[in-house]
C-alpha cells in the first residue's frame, strides 16, 4: 500500500498463546461433552456447542492474527485493504490505562457510527468506537497510536 506511515504486526508469542488457550478451551468442553457428560442431554448438547463455538473462535483468530494493519495518510486499513477508520472520521484517540481499548492497544472514538467487525485478537469496531491491539505489539501500537495522535492533531490545525 502506498504511503504506509506505521504498520502494525501481531506478536508471535500471543498469537500462539491466545491460539492454544481456545484450543485447550474447546477441547476440555467437548471431552467433558463426550467422556462425562451431565445429566440431561440439554448440557451435553451445550458442552459440544460451545466447545465447537471455541474452536471456530481459534480459527476466526488465526486468519485475523495473519493480517497486519496498516497507517496511511487516509486512514486505517488492513493489508487486504478493508477500511478499519478514516482519518476525517477519527474524532479521538485514547490509549491510558483506565480506557476501553484492547490490550496492547488503542481506542479510537469516530465521528458517525460504521458497521460492526471484528478481527479476534486484532481490532473490533462497534458503533462509534474502534479498539486496535489485543494480540499485537505493543511497542508498534505505541508508535501508531502517537503518528495518530499527530495526523489528528495536524487535520485539527488545518481546521
Amino acid at each position: 500500500m502506498p504511503d504506509e506511515l506505521a504498520t502494525l504486526k501481531v506478536s508471535q508469542i500471543r498469537r500462539v498463546i491466545g491460539l492454544a488457550v481456545l484450543v485447550m478451551l474447546a477441547g476440555l468442553l467437548i471431552q467433558i461433552g463426550v467422556m462425562r457428560p451431565p445429566e440431561g442431554i440439554g448440557y451435553r448438547v451445550l458442552l459440544l456447542a460451545l466447545g465447537a463455538g471455541a474452536l471456530t473462535l481459534a480459527e476466526l483468530m488465526r486468519r485475523a492474527t495473519a493480517r497486519r494493519l496498516i497507517l496511511t495518510p487516509a486512514g486505517l486499513f488492513d493489508d487486504e485493504g478493508r477500511e478499519i477508520a478514516r482519518i476525517d472520521r477519527i474524532s479521538g484517540l485514547d490509549r491510558g490505562m483506565l480506557a476501553f481499548k484492547p490490550s496492547n492497544g488503542f481506542s479510537l472514538s469516530l465521528t458517525e457510527p460504521l458497521p460492526r467487525a471484528w478481527a479476534p485478537g486484532v481490532w473490533w469496531r462497534l458503533g462509534r468506537r474502534v479498539g486496535v491491539g489485543g494480540v499485537t505489539s505493543a511497542g508498534e501500537a505505541k508508535a501508531m497510536a502517537e503518528i495518530l495522535t499527530a495526523l489528528l492533531q495536524t487535520r485539527g490545525e488545518r481546521s
